[in-house]
């Protein structure tokens, strides 16, 4: 019976081996000399200027999220863009009907003023 679980074993094995494998070998294998700029807490050429607690606005994750709505939406234009022969007319008008629904929401973001930058 413990022989069925055995496959299991394996992929647990090698899912581990796979992920941990490369963090062990970076370890050993690479060179480690911290100087002054790498022990610094920003590398971007200027010290910080604020508390890291600082509050961010919310209109960036807006953006970010609008981002993904659009990313999203064009992941789904292609796969119905090959089907679209095989699919015919309700297909179009279901598309339709989505971007519509999309396009409504991006006008109602910007009378909304989320895409406004200060």
């Amino acid at each position: 019976m413990l022989e069925n679980y055995f496959p299991i074993l394996l992929f647990i094995i090698v899912g581990l081996a796979v992920g941990v494998g490369p963090l062990l070998l970076g370890k050993l294998v690479s060179p480690n000399k911290p100087d002054e700029a790498k022990n610094s807490p920003y590398e971007c050429g200027f010290e910080a200027f604020e508390d890291a607690r600082m509050k961010f606005d919310v209109r960036y994750y807006l953006v970010a999220i609008l981002f993904i709505l659009f990313d999203l939406e064009i992941a789904f234009l292609f796969p119905w863009a090959v089907v679209l022969q095989e699919i015919g007319l309700a297909g179009f008008v279901a598309m339709m009907v989505f971007l519509g629904v999309l396009v409504i929401g991006f006008i109602y973001e910007w009378m909304k003023g989320a895409l406004e930058w200060d």
